[in-house]
């Protein structure tokens, strides 16, 4: 099991985080039509029913806000992740179809309304701490170019910064070819409901991503 902790920087600005940590063998491939169904019926609720105003009255979604604000950061111009994802859902633009782990992903953050974030193990080199972006600091962002991640909620490793609640890097993205994966279900309020979000991430996985040897924690 990764060494995961919670940075001392990040736990005295915001002292309710919690994280909810899924390891696992995969094996990744293109989503079935089952999966990418079952992730097309949800977006479809949540267009159905919910207004973009609503989306910040959203516990997991406010509570996320009120952090990036509380380390210095505007929440409308750096959102959490599954901010994103819901405003592009209100939209009615359709998520992108990127492979079967990113789409458990996607599928587990607009269910729980938190940041999700799913990392190939083999290119990290532990113990992982999750901080504060430093000043000046910035990575290469998944299909976004650098972005600069300073104040920002993020994932080291030994080699730096490789992701955070905004927007991962490309060093430690999922691919076809990731074998070991880390997904880490972020809450800025420790969700009570944080066990039925790993027990759906588990089944998620072990149905569409045949996982195994997988090992659940949170962190705190």
């Amino acid at each position: 099991m990764m060494e995961i902790q919670i940075g001392e920087k990040l736990r005295k600005l915001w002292k309710t985080i919690l994280l909810g940590c899924i390891e696992a063998d995969v094996e990744v491939g293109d989503s079935p039509k089952e999966l990418w169904d079952q992730l097309n019926s949800a977006c479809q609720r949540i267009a159905n029913e919910m207004k973009m105003e609503d989306i910040v009255k959203i516990k997991n979604i406010m509570d996320g806000r009120a952090a990036y604000r509380r380390l210095g950061n505007d929440p409308t111009r750096y959102r959490l992740s599954s901010e994103a994802l819901l405003r592009r859902i209100v939209k009615e633009r359709e998520l992108y179809q990127i492979n079967s782990v990113v789409d458990i992903n996607n599928l587990i953050s607009i269910s729980s309304c938190n940041p999700v974030c799913a990392y190939d193990l083999n290119k990290l080199q532990g113990p992982i701490c999750f901080t504060v972006g430093e000043t000046g600091e910035s990575y290469e962002g998944i299909g976004r170019g650098n972005i600069n991640i300073e104040n920002l909620p993020v994932f080291t490793d030994r080699y730096g910064a490789f992701g955070s609640t905004t927007s991962d890097s490309e060093r430690a993205m999922v691919s076809m070819d990731t074998t070991k994966l880390l997904l880490c279900i972020v809450s800025f309020n420790e969700d009570v409901h944080m066990d039925k979000h790993l027990e759906m991430g588990k089944e998620l996985l072990e149905k569409y991503a045949r996982a195994h040897g997988i090992e659940v924690y949170k962190v705190r």
